[in-house]
């Protein structure tokens, strides 16, 4: 009997085995159909980029796509965002999967037929407008991942939520804007999602790799502007004076010891960067105050609170011991939190990325100091982040066009991967969850 039933066991295991690699093939030969369609919606995307709470045209385009395929779809959310839901015929969780839709306001320098020429708005100044971090790479990969998997209706155990999301780069001054508004719309609810699962496609790492990374995958981002006040005076008696600009160069240096003497470097990584410092209109005259502006960029909940603290200390402190006045806005318009890949779901769908990309192509990387509000999506469900590469086979990455700039590019030839991965992802974690 006790031989029997291992026999059984044995038996039901390479059934379930087979038919895993039966879909997992079917989801490759779809994705290798489907290229060239994906790679044309990418170009046509690239050349008519849209900034952030504007792209009217994009989500047009994204939601009739998903209407055409029998999708319930909404449009609207988040201003500008378009959400698919996709139910399968058998039951089982709700797998969410997110790309972002909007460009910069970078002027595209790259020798391309499809490179863009279109202007835009950016907070009342007419801009070129150019998608320099990959996000037109992101909505055509998933467009792809939702034809294939709703061709495979049948084998999905569960629901896809599919989440096309503006302005991750940020909204307009005075909008709210991005992932933070989609979840404040209710997002992950109606159906209420289980997890959720995003890529980033990335200009420096090799087509046919994935880099991952649990818990801590990229920073959390704060702006901060810090405000001395101190006592004008004439330039020639800087006696009679409390110079604010000497307190705030203070006051920017003492900063720089929180990451080298405040952090256990040995744990996580963080950056605290002074990018604007203003004050005075004269060489003679020394101000009443001065200004600086700043990110800071940390990888835990706790050296985020730890530097607030810190900061705050340090500022008013120097100041006070300058007799001047700081007054630390912390964070200012700006928060991402960390964003948190679920080490449990990482570990989980680890297999699956490695059947995806290959064994030795799935790569633990380093936490990046680099934000993203997908953030704001994996703080209230379990998420998964993962980077695409896409840049082309041998080339030196110091030499990638880096994000965020007019010499940036992708090759179409790693969006396929990208397919695969999301496809399988969706397809395994339904398969794995009761």
């Amino acid at each position: 009997m006790k031989s029997f039933i291992l026999s059984f066991l044995l038996l039901v295991s390479i059934t379930v085995t087979g038919q895993t690699d039966k879909v997992r093939q079917a989801i490759k030969t779809k994705a290798d159909a489907i290229e060239a369609k994906m790679v044309g919606w990418r170009r046509d995307f690239h050349a008519h980029p849209e900034l952030g709470n504007r792209e009217f045209r994009t989500s047009e385009i994204v939601a009739k796509h998903l209407e055409s395929l029998g999708l319930e779809v909404k449009r609207g959310v988040g201003k500008t965002g378009v959400v698919g839901i996709l139910k399968g015929n058998l039951p089982g969780p709700v797998v969410a999967l997110r790309a972002d839709m909007d460009a910069l306001p970078v002027l595209e320098k790259n020798d391309l037929p499809y490179a863009s020429k279109e202007m835009g708005e950016y907070n009342g100044v007419k801009v070129p407008v150019m998608h320099a971090c990959g996000h037109d790479t992101h909505v055509a990969i998933q467009m792809a991942v939702a034809e294939i998997l709703t061709s495979m209706k049948k084998d999905l155990k569960g629901t896809v939520k599919f989440i096309f999301q503006p302005a991750e780069e940020g909204p307009p001054v005075g909008e709210e804007g991005g992932a933070a508004l989609m979840v404040k719309e209710g997002v992950l609810n109606n159906p209420k999602v289980d997890v959720i699962f995003g890529l980033h496609a990335s200009s420096a790492t090799e087509v046919g790799k994935i880099n991952y990374r649990p818990e801590g995958a990229m920073a959390g981002a704060m702006d901060m502007r810090i405000t001395v006040k101190g006592k004008p005076s004439h330039g020639a008696f800087p006696w009679l004076s409390v110079d604010p600009i000497v307190t705030g160069a203070q006051i920017i240096n003492a900063l720089q010891t929180l990451v080298s003497r405040n952090l256990n470097i040995t744990e996580n990584g963080a950056v605290v960067t002074i990018g604007s410092f203003h004050g005075g209109n004269r060489s003679n005259i020394i101000a009443e105050q001065a200004e600086m502006m700043g990110t800071v960029r940390t990888l835990s909940k706790e050296d985020e609170a730890f530097f607030i603290k810190r900061i705050n200390e340090i500022a008013v402190n120097t100041a006070e011991a300058a007799g001047a006045t700081a007054i630390v806005e912390l964070p200012l318009t700006v928060r991402y939190p960390v964003t948190y890949n679920d080490p449990k779901l990482t570990a989980q769908m680890l297999p699956s990325l490695k059947k995806s990309a290959g064994e030795d192509n799935v790569v633990l990387a380093p936490a990046m100091t680099g934000s993203e509000d997908f953030s704001f999506f994996s703080n209230e469900v379990p998420g998964l982040f993962i980077f695409l590469g896409g840049m082309p086979k041998g080339q030196d990455p110091l030499k990638a066009g880096p994000h965020h700039t007019p010499q940036f590019i992708i090759d179409d030839s790693g969006m396929k991967l990208g397919v695969n991965a999301m496809c399988n992802l969706v397809m395994d974690y339904q398969k794995n969850t009761k």
